[in-house]
């Protein structure tokens, strides 16, 4: 198999994410027989010097090459992790709420843990424990080919989705290209339509007239009514 050189950084929200505008579905790692969520504070835990700081923190600590050195696939891998400032500002309880592996995870979870004590929650006048969340998107790109779609890294379900492939040293007429699941239909000088029925996540694989694997590609199937803006990047 063929390796080529990978980039990858990573993109923050622009925003940590509160127990009230995380909704059920990111509140899965939490025991709610030993935490109660305060669903409405008065003042939220928060980073010493702020949301800038704690950007700051992310950005100058996270080791953004973790996904490359444990094999990860091109394309854009959101990491979602959950944690507790207790009432002496302590953060405890850091648990990852999705599973994209290559080790994007246990990184998240690893600077969160290293991070100094924070400014605690309060409600009513009272010092309280609360519940945090914080996505990191990890964005890898291949150096050796290249698949356009109209959105980076992500198809449709249940409609068609044209992509462009190039590789480097390979011909369009000399490359295969496959997935994992759906259907792709070539149409000439690179040019495919990729198919796919259900959401979740496919890989496209490129292979050359010898049929050896040249790069891979991980894609994330959504409804069509799920596309949404971009988020701000911050280099690694």
């Amino acid at each position: 198999m063929l390796r080529f050189l990978s980039t990858c950084f990573f993109l923050l929200a622009t925003h940590l994410v509160s127990a009230q505008d995380m909704g059920d579905s990111l509140r899965i790692a939490t025991d709610s027989s030993q935490f109660k969520v305060i669903e409405k504070l008065d003042v939220e835990a928060s980073f010493p010097g702020g949301e800038k700081e704690w950007r700051k923190f992310l950005q100058q600590n996270l080791r953004s090459y973790v996904p490359i050195k444990k094999g990860a696939p091109a394309g854009i891998y959101t990491v979602w992790v959950q944690f507790i400032v207790n009432k002496h500002g302590n953060v405890t309880d850091v648990k990852p709420i999705t599973t994209n592996g290559y080790g994007m995870e246990q990184e998240v979870v690893r600077i969160i843990k290293n991070s100094s004590r924070w400014d605690p929650a309060s409600q009513n006048g009272r010092i309280v424990k609360s519940l945090r969340a914080q996505p990191v998107t990890f964005v890898v790109e291949a150096d050796g080919f290249e698949i356009i779609s109209k959105t980076p890294y992500v198809f449709y379900a249940g409609v068609d989705n044209p992509i462009k492939v190039k590789a480097r040293k390979v011909k369009p007429a000399d490359l295969g290209v496959a997935i994992s699941q759906g259907m792709i239909i070539p149409i000439g000088n690179g040019n495919y339509i990729v198919r796919v029925n259900k959401t979740g996540k496919v890989v496209v694989q490129l292979f050359n007239k010898r049929n050896r694997q040249i790069g891979a590609a991980r894609f994330e199937v959504k409804q069509k009514e799920q596309a949404s803006g971009s988020p701000v990047i911050i280099k690694g």
